[in-house]
């Protein structure tokens, strides 16, 4: 089954070229079957490149899964396309207002991960929703800086800088091979990170009610959760598109900062050479995974919860 996304979606037309299933609302509505309703809090500065990686990852599942974009309404983008997010948009303390429940819940990373999580200017909002999603969203799906904040929201886990940048494709390990986020996974799999800061790993293991469930020396915890998988922590981007990390390397040359090439990403470290994709196949099968956990152990009636 495909997600349920408006037609008029700049993602819509970018997925139905590269055939991944998406349905418009009208065509939904004719189908006898309760969709999974998931809602995602898209804090990036890709507005829509972030929502196009989001859309084909989940659109990949059998199942059907409707979508709410959620914006925080305490900060004003400077990158989203002129009404983009007015149009296709919710506030997330009108869903909080609402009480509207949801499946599940995507956060996003930020690029503010350099800033005390109480300096940015809707960290309020973003605390209000983590504390919403304890009781009206089954499972809540936090991706790099938003892995970062969630971490410290309910458990007090502080992030600490990186001597330099963690950026590259790295080889991780899954310590529990049988958890079900991690059915089909190789011992070891590939995936981009990039970010200045990681959250205290010695916090995370100290904390009973955290599981350590993929690691690697070189980049530290990669995924962890708590409450079986009803809260994940993803400290990298299985999202990312095959040039996403081209992109943000030549973005920082050109504006003159310290930069190093992204590890294991062109063939032979050569930036002259186009990168080759070594993660989208684990990805596709992490969402998967994510999205069938939520199907089968969500109740039916969403009130419930």
């Amino acid at each position: 089954m495909p997600i349920n996304i408006p037609k008029a979606l700049p993602a819509y037309d970018a997925l139905h070229r590269e055939r991944v299933f998406v349905m418009t609302e009208d065509r939904a509505e004719s189908q006898d079957i309760r969709p999974l309703k998931v809602a995602i809090a898209n804090l990036m500065p890709t507005t829509v490149d972030t929502e196009i990686q989001l859309l084909r990852l989940l659109g990949n599942s059998p199942l059907q899964v409707d979508i709410t974009f959620l914006r925080m309404g305490s900060h004003e983008s400077k990158n989203a396309p002129p009404g983009h997010l007015e149009k296709f948009y919710i506030s997330s303390r009108e869903i909080i207002r609402t009480r509207t429940r949801f499946d599940g819940l995507i956060i996003t990373g930020a690029p503010v991960e350099t800033l005390p999580f109480e300096e940015v200017d809707y960290w309020d909002e973003l605390a209000e929703v983590i504390d919403y999603s304890e009781k009206n969203i089954f499972s809540v799906l936090h991706i790099c800086w938003g892995a970062q904040a969630g971490l410290y929201r309910r458990y007090g886990i502080p992030k600490k800088p990186l001597d330099k940048k963690l950026f590259g494709i790295f080889p991780h390990a899954v310590n529990e091979q049988h958890h079900v986020l991690f059915r089909g996974f190789d011992d070891e799999f590939l995936a981009p990170q990039s970010r200045h800061t990681a959250s205290d790993r010695s916090a995370i293991a100290a904390e009973p009610r955290l599981a350590i469930q993929s690691e690697t020396d070189e980049a530290g915890v990669f995924i962890c959760t708590a409450r079986d998988a009803r809260e994940v922590y993803v400290t990298g981007h299985l999202e990312y598109d095959p040039l996403t990390l081209d992109g943000e390397y030549r973005r920082d040359l050109a504006k003159g900062l310290p930069i190093e090439p992204p590890k294991n990403y062109y063939p032979g470290d050569d930036p002259s050479r186009p990168p080759v994709v070594r993660w989208r196949a684990h990805a596709n099968l992490f969402f998967d995974n994510w999205l069938n956990y939520v199907y089968q152990e969500t109740q039916y009636d969403l009130e419930k919860l």
